[in-house]
């Protein structure tokens, strides 16, 4: 699955969640560095930052939360996350999991580690898996690895 379209699916997911918990929900004009959407909770509004993952290893899904750029113009400047760019982390993992974190818990860094108890009391409702990713498509690193030469055979 591609990049972008997982990340849209987060994004829907989230909006999905935040209209069923009854929020307002907009939606930034233009490309929003640190949040991609607004809702609107109890009167208040909070930025939010949607972020993905496929990424399980030893029983924790990683979820990256710097930013790297993702386009070929990139600077090479990591942006890391910070409680001062968004008010709630959502989550969508691979296999549906989500949780909806205040930023605040998160503190600042590049990734988060999600499925242990750390962020447990913010886990929400369970979404749809992402695509036909089901439990053994997701990306591991519990798996063994061949070394390079079976890519590259009789390249090395």
């Amino acid at each position: 699955m591609h990049p972008r379209v997982q990340g849209d699916l987060g994004e829907v997911s989230a909006l999905e969640w935040l209209a069923n918990a009854g929020a307002a929900l907009y939606v930034p004009f233009g490309h929003s560095p640190d949040c991609d959407l607004v809702a609107e909770l109890d009167g208040l509004l909070v930025r939010v930052q949607v972020k993905t993952s496929r990424f399980f290893r030893l029983g924790r899904w990683e979820v990256a939360l710097a930013t790297r750029g993702g386009n070929r113009s990139w600077s090479g400047v990591v942006k890391h996350f910070t409680p001062e760019r968004a008010d709630f982390v959502f989550v969508h993992v691979g296999d549906g999991r989500r949780w909806f974190i205040p930023a605040r818990e998160i503190g600042g860094g590049t990734s988060i580690l999600l499925g242990g108890p750390k962020y447990a009391a913010f886990e929400v409702d369970r979404g749809r898996p992402f695509g036909a990713c089901a439990a053994d498509e997701t990306l591991s690193s519990d798996v063994a690895r061949r070394g390079s030469r079976a890519v590259k055979g009789a390249r090395l």
